[in-house]
C-alpha cells in the first residue's frame, strides 16, 4: 500500500493512497504496520482506496479490515464522495460504525481530517 504521512498542528496521520486499492488482509496489516511505525494511530482512506470487496461484505474483507483497525486501536476515516454508491449491507454495517469512534464514513477529505484530529 503507498501512503504518506501528514502532520497537522502536531497530529500525525496516515494517509492511503487510491493508486493501490486495499484489496486484501495484507493491505491492511501494510496499513497497520505504517501507523505504528510512524506513531500515528490516525488512518485517511481517501476517494477510492477501498476495494469493491470491502463493500461486499460475503468477501469477509471489511469485517477482516476493520477489526484490525479496532486490535490496533486505530482511528480510521473512509472518504466516499457519493455515499448513496454504497448498498445494503454494507451500508447498514458503516451506519452501525458511526456509533463508535473507530471508522466513519466522510463526503469530503476535509470532513474527515476534521473528525480524525479531533482525537
Amino acid at each position: 500500500m503507498n501512503y504518506t504521512i501528514i502532520d497537522r498542528n502536531g497530529k500525525t496521520y496516515v494517509a492511503a493512497d487510491s493508486t493501490s486499492p486495499l484489496a486484501t488482509e495484507q493491505d491492511a496489516l501494510d496499513l497497520v504496520g505504517a501507523c505504528m511505525g510512524h506513531d500515528a494511530l490516525r488512518l485517511l482512506l481517501g476517494e477510492g482506496t477501498l476495494s469493491d470487496d470491502f463493500f461486499k461484505l460475503r468477501t469477509g474483507l471489511a469485517g477482516s479490515v476493520l477489526q484490525k483497525f479496532v486490535n490496533y486501536r486505530i482511528r480510521a476515516a473512509a472518504v466516499i464522495p457519493d455515499g448513496q454508491l454504497i448498498q445494503g449491507r454494507a451500508k447498514e454495517m458503516i451506519a452501525e460504525m458511526k456509533h463508535g469512534n473507530d471508522f466513519q464514513v466522510f463526503a469530503t477529505v476535509e470532513e474527515a481530517e476534521q473528525w480524525l484530529l479531533g482525537f
